[in-house]
């Protein structure tokens, strides 16, 4: 720039010395001229600034430095800005790294297992800019220390096969305050695709799905409970994640009428059997059989009965089939033949014949839907589980903790 500030000077001392035509062309070709030249060395000071100026990259940590009480499953990501990922590590206090992630486009890093309980994290790494400086990665985090931890059980096992009625029921260990975080760990996946939906029902500590209408039979369901690291409420958090695998088999369904003394078992649309039965005792609300859609929930080929209230204790019965949790069973009643299809006189259970008992029992799938009807008494919450069919479609889904 001082060799063009010189011949600007000299040009413009020959200019006053020659002729005003002259001098005025040549003066404006010595300005366009010194224009240029003026561009041309102000872009070439900018480019050379800019590699200097380039921002280095920048590291954002989620959760945040020094960041305590993180829950296990809380997102875990580390990202750079105006940069790249060189290497990157998260590790527990012993040491060992943590399973991760790195995008394509190596601009971040996420933790693809769940963290360890009232542990420390540190991060260590390299992060690099466009210029190839490099930036460390460092920083760390601490993960919360549970006042306690509470288990979930499935009443559905793996490679079990269930009737179309089957509820899934997830019960904790402790009572569940945070029922939005919980149902948001909880997925049913189905083939075909089931449309259903969880129920917090009259107790805190457990949650039941149920689809919308009867299972299709075949289907094959997959639940998985994600509570490790979930808070349950009040300091409580979840002690593991609980999966099951199972199918629905064939459609049965039992139709019985307390009034016309009969039980109509229906198989893939087709009658089966239809046998003389004896309900509960219709004059006494305690015995008598409710009316209502009942789920069997288990089978015995041996089972003692026991009513205080009705005056007997390890009473043995055979061939039984538990249809609800209030006492009410399908079983061998030997003593009660000469009333099955004639009138009730049972203490609630449906009796029924050593033969048709056995036979029944030997076709039974849990799940199966026992359907009554033509009682004075109807099934409901206070018979426990399974009432989960008492309820219409639109009353049930209106227990999810997430319409709420």
């Amino acid at each position: 720039m001082d060799g063009e500030k010189g011949t600007h000077v000299s040009q413009r001392k020959g200019a006053r010395r020659g002729n005003t035509r002259g001098s005025t062309a040549l003066m404006l070709a010595i300005l366009l001229g010194l224009a240029a030249c003026t561009g041309d060395g102000g872009n070439g000071d900018g480019n050379s600034g800019s590699e200097d100026s380039k921002p280095a990259a920048k590291i954002t940590a989620q959760p945040e430095d020094g960041k305590k009480d993180v829950a296990p499953r809380d997102p875990i990501r580390l990202s750079v800005a105006e940069g790249t990922i060189k290497s990157v590590a998260l590790t527990n206090p012993e040491g060992t790294p943590v399973d991760g992630e790195v995008a394509k486009d190596q601009r971040s890093w996420t933790a693809t297992e769940p963290l360890g309980y009232a542990k420390t994290y540190t991060w260590s790494g390299t992060a690099v800019d466009k210029n190839g400086k490099e930036t460390p990665i460092n920083g760390s985090f601490s993960t919360v220390a549970p006042k306690a931890t509470a288990g979930g059980r499935l009443n559905v096992g793996d490679d079990g096969i269930y009737g179309i009625a089957m509820p899934i029921s997830l019960t904790f260990d402790a009572p569940v305050t945070d029922k939005v975080a919980v149902e948001k760990a909880l997925h049913v996946e189905t083939t075909p695709q089931t449309e259903g939906s969880w129920a917090w029902l009259e107790n805190d500590t457990s949650v039941h799905w149920r689809p919308k209408d009867y299972w299709q039979p075949g289907t094959t369901v997959s639940v998985r409970a994600d509570i490790y690291g979930v808070h349950i409420g009040d300091g409580t958090y979840g002690e593991a994640d609980v999966t099951s695998n199972f199918s629905i088999g064939r459609s049965q369904i039992v139709k019985g009428n307390t009034q016309t003394h009969r039980m109509v078992v229906i198989r893939d649309g087709q009658q089966i059997a239809d046998y003389p039965v004896s309900y509960g005792l219709d004059s006494d609300p305690g015995r008598v059989t409710h009316s209502g859609t009942h789920v069997v929930m288990s089978k015995h080929p041996v089972y003692y009965m026991t009513n205080p209230g009705y005056g007997y204790r390890d009473f043995e019965v055979n061939w039984a089939v538990r249809i609800s949790n209030n006492g009410e069973f399908t079983h061998a009643a030997p003593w009660s033949v000469g009333d099955q299809g004639y009138t009730n006189v049972s203490h609630g259970c449906i009796n029924m014949s050593v033969a048709d008992a056995k036979e029944y029992y030997d076709g039974v799938l849990p799940g199966d839907p026992v359907e009554i009807e033509g009682s004075t008494q109807q099934l409901g919450p206070e018979d426990g589980d399974y009432h989960d069919w008492t309820y219409s479609w639109a009353d049930w889904s209106a227990l999810s903790a997430l319409t709420q």
